[in-house]
């Protein structure tokens, strides 16, 4: 098992859950954080063609430790370990390429949504500059194994972490966190890049206040903010945001410009500055109690 981190896991988990730290300035919060992109574990059972940055460069490089104070401001917080190349825990766990295994896939699996055909399915064939990841075909138990130990206990334990902070304040709100290359920042459909892309599905996965103050304490920071273009909330988003039953789901993309050199995957002087933001933001969000936030939206 390879980390390019260099430190090992104590746990044999490949995710980390950390709850809300309870203080006598802070009590835990209905907030509830996932980096699902960050990881920087390669089992070994991978056998990739690609290594060291050249398959690095498929990571949300180092978004734990910009959100790793959340659990001192009262949210959860939910990291998933295992390099998203290996498999993607924000995709339905079963978004397969048929043309990727040496057999045939069962008929449950979803072989034509359009991150497969983008070659980012759960088991990614490409990495975001195009690079084939394998040279070998791959069977789908190796790749049921991966969902075994990867994806399956990755949701079990967010859709916990949510069902406690929905059971515990009556609704949930659950920010995912990532990052984007500064290339994708430009692709917003505005003639600027853009510092951060706010993904709520058009407005279907969140109550459109907690957008909103999203954006509005970003901006008050410095940021330029834009919604949904070309990001409006992966697998995560759509599954858990249901404002209808009180869960709320918003996608926070990053660009790395802000924070890391991306031809080396080195962090810049700017990651002092946005993870003091983070923090500030997470701070912000927990103090805020929500109200409109309780009960399901009314019909239209």
């Amino acid at each position: 098992m390879s980390e390019f981190n260099g430190r090992g896991l104590a746990s044999g988990k490949l995710h980390r859950v950390q709850r809300a730290l309870a203080t006598a300035a802070r009590a835990p919060t209905p907030l509830v954080f996932a980096s699902p992109h960050s990881g920087r574990v390669y089992p070994e059972d991978m056998r990739a063609c690609l290594s060291g940055l050249d398959l690095r460069r498929s990571e949300d490089a180092f978004v734990d430790r910009l959100v790793d104070a959340a659990p001192v401001h009262g949210a959860a917080l939910i990291t998933a370990l295992a390099a998203r190349a290996y498999l993607d825990v924000n995709r339905q766990a079963y978004e397969l390429d048929p043309d990727m295994f040496v057999d045939p896939l069962p008929p449950f699996a979803d072989v034509h949504s359009p991150r497969v055909a983008a070659g980012l399915g759960s088991v990614a064939r490409l990495i975001s500059e195009g690079q084939h990841i394998y040279s070998r075909k791959l069977t789908f138990a190796e790749v049921q194994g991966r969902i075994d130990k990867v994806h399956t206990p990755y949701h079990e334990a967010l859709a916990g972490l949510i069902s406690e902070a929905r059971a515990a304040f009556g609704f949930a709100i659950l920010i995912d966190w990532h990052s984007m290359p500064a290339a994708a920042a430009r692709l917003n459909g505005t003639s600027m890049p853009c510092d951060i892309i706010l993904g709520d599905r058009h407005g279907a996965a969140c109550h459109p206040d907690l957008t909103a103050r999203v954006e509005s304490d970003l901006r008050a920071m410095g940021y330029s903010v834009v919604r949904n273009i070309p990001y409006a909330g992966g697998y995560t988003t759509e599954h858990y945001g249901r404002p209808g039953t009180r869960v709320h789901a918003l996608q926070i993309e990053i660009s790395r410009q802000l924070y890391l050199d991306e031809s080396c995957l080195k962090l810049t002087e700017g990651f002092g500055r946005l993870k003091a933001n983070i923090s500030r933001l997470s701070e912000s969000l927990a103090a805020e109690t929500w109200d409109q936030l309780r009960y399901p939206p009314p019909l239209a």
